[in-house]
């Protein structure tokens, strides 16, 4: 329903104690729910700060977008697509059989809705507050956000009628979004690949993450260390860290990371057998997991 639950008297907000994200509202189960952790509890009712009732909803989920077009379009069949409304392979079947067969007019959805998907009768689409891919913080960002909206746009226009794609942003003029409403993927990807050529970001150079989680950050950071302790000097490998992560506590647990960037791969991989060799001589501290992620699909 919303992103945040946020308390007007005090500015509270209702956040997942092992993940220190904020709960996003399920209104139709009256859940607070972590999308990181999975991790669940009841709706409050009053602040549980101030123990003022005064409770907002921030922002726009699927559930809360469905109400209000319930509202403007009382008569309308509405096909809603999403975690909660879909529950197994068979019901979601179901729902995308009856698009095909034209009995909905609205389809409300997630990304799950955005590719892979023939409905010939959808004419308009529209992609609700695009800002939050727009300034995403991995350096895919701007890639991603150019598939996204040309896979979207994909799903309209497949039959006989044109289709038009809407595009809600409280960024109209930035130079990235405009590009990319006017080129489309193909056109602004020559541009992001030489970026990414003069940063040595891939395919024009190579990454691995290490990863370490452990209940206090220290004890992390100190792994990752150790691991940092056991580069060549002589290898061409560039390290960023050990630094928290982005999201640096997940289901209680606090998260570091330490970044490998190379302009050639057999330097990173000669630089990781060498890691790894260290590592595994060590003794490993008690509730400390670690991982390697060569090619790490995002940076999180």
């Amino acid at each position: 329903y919303a992103p945040v639950l946020l308390c007007r008297a005090c500015g509270w907000h209702a956040v997942c104690p092992g993940c220190d994200r904020p709960y996003t509202l399920h209104l139709s189960r009256r859940q607070l729910v972590c999308h990181y952790c999975g991790g669940e509890q009841r709706a409050p009712t009053r602040c549980e700060s101030c123990s003022a009732q005064e409770l907002d909803p921030l922002g726009s989920g699927t559930q809360r977008i469905e109400m209000l077009l319930r509202e403007a379009f009382p008569e309308a069949r509405l096909v809603r697509i999403d975690r909660d409304a879909v529950r197994g392979a068979a019901q979601l079947a179901a729902l995308l059989e009856r698009i095909r067969d034209g009995d909905a007019d609205i389809v409300l959805g997630t990304q799950m809705l955005a590719k892979g998907h023939h409905f010939p009768a959808v004419t308009l689409v529209g992609i609700i507050d695009a800002d939050a891919a727009l300034f995403a913080q991995d350096f895919r960002a701007a890639e991603r956000l150019a598939q996204l909206l040309d896979q979207v746009g994909g799903r309209c226009g497949r039959g006989d009628r044109p289709g038009e794609v809407l595009v809600q942003t409280r960024q109209p003029e930035h130079p990235l979004l405009r590009r990319i409403l006017a080129t489309g993927y193909h056109g602004i990807a020559p541009d992001l690949l030489e970026e990414r050529a003069a940063a040595q970001l891939p395919p024009h150079g190579y990454l691995a993450l290490l990863r370490a989680s452990a209940p206090q950050l220290a004890d992390a950071t100190a792994w990752l260390q150790r691991a940092q302790a056991a580069t060549d000097p002589a290898e061409p490998v560039e390290l960023a860290g050990p630094v928290p992560a982005p999201f640096p506590r997940r289901s209680g647990r606090a998260q570091a990371q330490l970044l490998l960037h190379a302009a050639a791969r057999p330097a990173l991989h000669r630089l990781l057998n060498r890691i790894v060799a260290h590592l595994d001589g060590q003794s490993v501290p008690t509730g400390l997991r670690w991982s390697v992620d060569v090619d790490p699909v995002d940076l999180y």
